[in-house]
């Protein structure tokens, strides 16, 4: 059998966490490897709102400027909720620095200032599993091919998270809501202002925001599961445009959200069947190292996208634990023992806890008023701990993880 090949610090998967952890890792001059399953850099999902606690995390990665370029500020919020004749709109300022971005923007500045190889694509990992020598781990490709880290960081995602289940974490929570997605462009430049418009109609809701001069994010969040509404068999995602379309005029939604649906750009349409989330109580209690194996991003706190900050906060991850691990390694020494490092990890734990945990809570207690629709004197008690939370405020937004 051919010996495994080793590495120091290996992350699994290429996504939005991923690339930041080993792009902050690169920049305090640190290798890693990032292993990816798709053959390419992925960004599905079309648009992503990062707020300026995930701006502060891009500066201290080199990439702030370039993308703001990308992406036009948006300098409002308008909520509108339509129920039968009755109808409330609410605008009110952003405070605090607010842009969408085309995913693939974002990845790609990301990965491109790795440096040649940093990233291996078509890499799916069946299993992990303790070093015998015990200095960190041992991953199992699906080929049956090996590979030794002696840090292991995964940022696999919030479902089927192999480094997340070697840690022995509970899999991530699902609620089965669809959302359909995607971009509209508009070469003439689109009609609407530089707001994130929040639209309650029925039972879906909408949201529309402005990249560029000339193209628009938006989704569509259903109240019934995809195999209840006939999205599961609807084929390809004009099929799905074609369903959700029907169901957006017989709620009687507004045209201009209807067209902005009707004239999405199909390579950029999206479909995610389900919310995923992992409870605060998990994020509060849960042990997130094992030796010097850890996780960030989704892998660690899966939140919805009920307060738009799974991005920001994956983000915030990378600055943190690429920080940590520079601190442990100072490169006038030689290479760290195995305790060092782990200390290291444990003081990311450490660090990233509460912040996550109030996160996690904010965004599970919102998800709980959106789609659950609890008793009255649960809805109390939910706006009551927002209120202390400054929800309404979206203080989460002025969080600073300092610098990389």
């Amino acid at each position: 059998m051919a010996e495994a090949e080793a590495h120091g610090i290996v992350i699994v998967g290429g996504g939005i966490c991923g690339l930041a952890t080993a792009l902050g890792l690169h920049r305090k001059g640190i290798a890693s490897l990032v292993l990816e399953k798709s053959k390419v850099l992925r960004a599905e999902g079309a648009g992503i709102g990062i707020q300026a606690n995930g701006w502060r995390a891009l500066e201290q990665l080199g990439v702030a400027e370039d993308l703001r370029k990308t992406a036009g500020l948006i300098t409002s919020y308008h909520d509108v909720w339509l129920q039968g004749d009755k109808s409330t709109r609410d605008r009110y300022p952003v405070r605090t620095e607010l842009r969408c971005l085309n995913r693939k923007d974002l990845i790609e500045a990301l990965a491109k200032d790795l440096p040649a190889g940093a990233i291996r694509f078509g890499c799916r990992i069946a299993a992990v599993d303790e070093d015998p020598s015990g200095h960190g781990a041992v991953l199992t490709m699906a080929d049956g091919t090996t590979l030794k880290a002696k840090v292991l960081i995964g940022c696999d995602g919030g479902t089927n998270s192999v480094v997340a289940k070697y840690l022995g974490l509970p899999p991530i929570r699902t609620i089965p809501r669809p959302v359909f997605r995607g971009f509209t462009s508009y070469p003439h430049g689109h009609p609407f202002e530089n707001e994130f418009l929040r639209l309650r109609v029925g039972d879906f809701f909408i949201g529309r925001l402005p990249i560029t001069d000339n193209l628009v994010h938006f989704f569509v969040t259903m109240a019934k599961p995809a195999t209840d509404t006939g999205l599961a068999d609807a084929g390809d995602l004009t099929g799905v445009r074609a369903l959700v379309l029907k169901e957006l005029e017989d709620a009687q939604c507004p045209a201009e959200i209807v067209e902005v649906v009707r004239g999405s750009d199909p390579e950029s349409l999206n479909l995610v069947t389900n919310f995923w989330y992992r409870p605060p109580w998990e994020v509060a209690l849960r042990g997130f190292r094992r030796g010097t194996v850890t996780v960030a991003g989704d892998s660690m706190h899966a939140m919805g996208p009920f307060i738009g900050q799974g991005g920001s906060a994956g983000l915030e991850d990378a600055v943190v634990l690429a920080r940590s691990l520079a601190r442990a390694a100072d490169g006038d020494k030689p290479a760290p023992r195995e305790e060092v490092v782990g200390e290291a990890i444990a003081a990311y734990v450490r660090e990233r806890r509460v912040r996550l945990t109030l996160l996690s809570l904010e965004s599970f207690i919102m998800g709980a008023l959106l789609v659950r629709s609890p008793s009255a004197v649960v809805k109390l008690a939910c706006v009551a701990v927002l209120v202390l939370l400054g929800s309404k405020s979206l203080r989460h937004a002025n969080f600073d993880c300092g610098r990389l």
